[in-house]
């Protein structure tokens, strides 16, 4: 076997969902550009990613495509960029 290093898609975006048990609904934005009406648009994707690191909705996180977790689960979070919740505030206060 030789020693080449697997290349995986990482991208960046925001969590929209956290309803599901070890999974997380992740909004990824890109910016399009219209050449015929020389503009750009904003465009959204979103992604469901295996999360083990406990993330909470509207945390900027990052997530790496992976292998196959479920049937719609092939990336996972890789780390939390910003936080919107401190460490020790609860959830219902």
């Amino acid at each position: 076997m030789n020693n080449t290093t697997l290349r995986t898609r990482k991208l960046t975006g925001i969590v929209a969902s956290t309803k599901m048990s070890k999974t997380v609904s992740v909004r990824v934005e890109h910016i399009k550009k219209l050449v015929k009406l020389q503009r750009f648009v904003k465009r959204h994707r979103k992604f469901l990613a295996h999360d083990e690191l406990g993330v909470h909705e509207g945390d900027l996180v990052q997530i790496q495509e992976t292998r196959p977790v479920s049937r719609h689960k092939r990336w996972k979070v890789v780390k939390i960029i910003s936080s919107i919740h401190k460490s020790g505030e609860s959830e219902n206060a």
